[in-house]
């Protein structure tokens, strides 16, 4: 990644998984791309107002164990999503407000918990190059930037409005954004998940007994979970009836089931068709809390809504 401008962020450690986000690229799907964009959307929003972005401006989210930036110039930030210590040249710095972060200083977002993934906004937004009208990195396709590597170089955009931060190193303040209403950090994940699920549109292909054990408890978060899907360790669910279905479009919060009969709730880089079917719905406002799910966690399915 090249800057392109004197306003940059360098990657000093890029982490167990960052990548480029924004709100993605929706719109797409019948050319067979997906969404994509911030797995948490609320975080990367409350982000954004904090340091005076507009609420799609592209930001940096990191999975577990956070990232470490060093800007070449003095900017404000703020990290949001899972909590997690920010430290700046190794200084206590706020987390869940806008901090200014002097010209060459060690910005460090440490391990998130609870939770999995943070969000880092910087004023002016991350300006890497748009791709269909997003600078999300698509996991999937491989559309947008690549994750993260130590020693890349990102651009920042110009910032189109100034905020109240807290100085380098401080470990408390609140700032007024966008609309001039302060943004509180957001809730952590509890200790149970509770998905919500509208049946259909393939639920007659699994018998009675199989929504009696989905909505009957038993379920986790499996390690193998990413940001195409929450993937569940726990009962199989059975299918009234065998073979595959022909390819067919798949939705956000789509909750497939495959062959080895644990579901599968789809994230913003899931793919845009599939071929086993989908038993459920999970409303787009439940997904956030999917997202900050770590391994091990309890999932509770609840029906919604009647067919």
């Amino acid at each position: 990644m090249s800057p392109g401008t004197d306003r940059t962020l360098l990657v000093v450690r890029a982490g167990a998984l960052t990548t480029v986000q924004d709100l993605g690229r929706p719109g797409y799907a019948h050319l067979g791309v997906p969404r994509s964009g911030a797995l948490d959307g609320p975080a990367l929003r409350a982000a954004n107002r904090l340091v005076g972005n507009p609420p799609g401006a592209a930001g940096l989210e990191t999975t577990v164990n956070g990232c470490a930036l060093r800007p070449s110039y003095a900017v404000t930030v703020a990290v949001t999503g899972a909590p997690s210590p920010v430290r700046i040249d190794g200084r206590p710095a706020a987390w869940g407000a806008p901090v200014r972060v002097p010209g060459g200083a060690l910005l460090e977002v440490g391990t998130a918990a609870p939770g999995l993934r943070c969000y880092l906004a910087v004023a002016g937004g991350v300006a890497v190059p748009p791709v269909l009208g997003s600078r999300s990195t698509d996991l999937l396709s491989g559309l947008g930037p690549a994750p993260l590597a130590d020693g890349d170089v990102l651009p920042v955009g110009p910032v189109t409005r100034t905020v109240t931060h807290t100085g380098a190193g401080a470990d408390t303040g609140t700032a007024a954004g966008a609309g001039g209403a302060d943004v509180l950090p957001l809730p952590g994940p509890g200790p149970e998940l509770v998905l919500p699920v509208a049946r259909g549109p393939r639920d007659d292909w699994f018998t009675a007994d199989a929504f009696r054990t989905l909505f009957g408890g038993g379920y986790v978060v499996s390690p193998a979970s990413n940001r195409i899907g929450l993937r569940t360790r726990g009962p199989a669910l059975r299918r009234a009836r065998g073979g595959e279905l022909p390819s067919e479009g798949m939705v956000l919060g789509a909750v497939q089931v495959p062959p080895d009969g644990r579901p599968v709730v789809f994230l913003a880089d899931h793919p845009t068709t599939g071929g086993y079917p989908v038993i459920g719905v999970v409303p787009e406002g439940s997904l956030p809390a999917a997202a900050q799910s770590p391994p091990g966690t309890p999932v509770r399915f609840v029906p919604v809504g009647t067919r």
